[in-house]
């Protein structure tokens, strides 16, 4: 994916706020376990190792997947490991279950990524860069498996859509 620019990529609007928020449970963890144990008397300088590192297990654990995409790829950032597919080369496409539940994406390479479908409800260039990447596999007749599990996803996608800008311009 040489010659990508930043300009050229969309990325999760609210992954910030939610790092944000996973490192500020994990400071907090870690200041209220130290004081709790300098309070007991027992903090030594081992148990302070345990519990700065147990704060940054709690820091990970937290920390959301980081989702970006281009013209035809789709990343998702974990805290170990980076998955990129390309979309204009899906070979199938599942969610099992409802909206909430994972959407599995495939490509013809062999590499596979999940991402929550909410990161993409709530990031429409997500769902844009998505949307335009499989119907380019459609055109190419690359993508042989969920296609109708991605048009349902969409319209719910749309449909929240359309519901929140009714609701921020007053009308609903």
């Amino acid at each position: 994916m040489g010659g990508i620019t930043p300009a050229d990529t969309a990325a999760d609007r609210h992954w910030r706020g939610s790092a944000r928020l996973a490192v500020s449970c994990g400071v907090v963890f870690c200041a209220l376990s130290l004081l709790v144990d300098w309070d007991a008397g027992s903090l030594s300088p081992v148990r302070a190792v345990l519990w700065f590192a147990l704060s940054a297990a709690v820091c990970a654990v937290l920390l959301p997947q980081r989702v970006s995409a281009g013209p035809g790829w789709l990343a998702v950032r974990t805290p170990w490991r980076r998955y990129v597919v390309r979309t204009d080369a899906l070979a199938a496409v599942r969610q099992y279950g409802g909206i909430s539940s994972p959407v599995v994406l495939r490509d013809i390479y062999g590499h596979r990524l999940e991402l929550d479908p909410r990161t993409l409800a709530a990031n429409p260039l997500l769902w844009h860069e998505l949307d335009t990447g499989v119907r380019r596999s459609l055109e190419r007749g690359t993508l042989r498996h969920g296609a109708d599990d991605l048009a349902r996803l969409g319209h719910r996608i749309d449909d929240e859509t359309a519901q929140a800008v009714l609701r921020a311009s007053g009308i609903s």
